[in-house]
């Protein structure tokens, strides 16, 4: 590709066709003249030859004057090369979607918090293939693996808490359809994100046997225990807001991390909840490596060294063999 390092020079170009003008129109007017007794002594092979010389000698000038300006604009051609290397992580973010995540000790509530801050974090890995998952008593794919945000964020704010008919938390199950999705995966980094606020109370799979099955694939889990200690404010129907017991199984959350190598996080609150995430975003980084390299080859040589041998040509003329000067 040919490019110009000072391409505002080639403005100056705007002179050559003034210069035209100039000379066929206005020029004239100062040229020496010859005045002659008869026009028969005025032959005509001689004007003509006089007219041909004028033409070449302000043509060889012209030529040296748009050959200058555009090596003053420096034409090169540039070649450039770049080699990326992406060490893409395949995540499956898996959110706890029973009835007890509408509870308002987040705001306005657990689920919706979870909601935001995971889109937050899906924002912030732009290389990476994500996929989400959702569970209660039944577990659920939201959107599989894609690297598009677009569909990701589309589908994570459809996310509503489960029909009562599928009410409960089935840890265990969650973790293993997790890992049916990563397993085949060619990523060189398989990792999960388990959100939950209860403990495992439905499914035929304990979380830990499914956690060691995630760990013999390579996948490493982060869990995060949603809730405040104690009591959590939460709407009744017909009774308005009341205050119910937390049901978290910390301990099984722990060792499902511990197991694979993650890591375990209480989040008591929206704002931990999002340190939470930004904190995960930093220590599982996409690695890149760029390298880029451009090569410019200088073009001007090939435009003043012409504009020289022409300016020499004109010279020449003009002087030796012309024995005048005439612009």
């Amino acid at each position: 590709m040919i490019r110009f390092a000072n391409p505002l020079f080639l403005l100056l170009l705007g002179i050559v066709p003034l210069l035209i003008w100039y000379l066929s129109r206005i020029g004239r007017r100062y040229e020496g003249t010859i005045r002659i007794p008869s026009a028969r002594h005025h032959f005509d092979r001689f004007r003509r030859r006089g007219a041909l010389r004028i033409r070449l000698l302000r043509g060889l000038q012209l030529c040296v004057i748009a050959l200058l300006i555009i090596a003053l604009a420096r034409p090169r051609i540039v070649d450039s090369l770049s080699e990326t290397t992406v060490d893409v992580v395949d995540i499956i973010l898996v959110i706890d979607i029973s009835s007890s995540m509408l509870a308002q000790d987040f705001q306005p509530n657990r689920l919706e918090a979870v909601k935001s801050t995971a889109a937050d974090f899906i924002a912030n890995r732009s290389a990476d293939r994500i996929g989400i998952l959702v569970f209660a008593k039944e577990t659920f794919v939201q959107c599989p693996l894609t690297v598009d945000k677009d569909v990701l964020h589309s589908l994570l704010g459809e996310i509503t808490v489960a029909e009562k008919s599928y009410d409960g938390t089935a840890i265990g199950m969650a973790i293993a359809n997790a890992t049916n999705r990563l397993r085949n995966s060619p990523a060189k980094n398989k990792l999960m994100i388990l959100l939950s606020d209860g403990s495992n109370n439905a499914g035929q799979l304990d979380p830990l046997t499914a956690a060691d099955l995630a760990r013999q694939f390579g996948i490493k889990i982060y869990t995060v225990g949603a809730g405040q200690k104690g009591t959590a404010p939460y709407p009744v129907s017909g009774r308005g807001v009341m205050r119910i017991e937390v049901d978290m199984d910390e301990p099984t959350l722990k060792e499902i991390a511990r197991v694979t190598g993650g890591k375990y996080y209480r989040a008591e609150n929206e704002t931990s909840l999002a340190e939470i995430y930004d904190e995960i975003n930093r220590m599982e980084r996409t690695e890149i490596r760029v390298r880029e390299y451009t090569e410019y080859r200088e073009l001007f040589p090939w435009f003043m060294i012409p504009a020289l041998v022409l300016g020499l040509c004109h010279e020449i003329l003009a002087r030796i063999v012309f024995r005048s000067r005439v612009w």
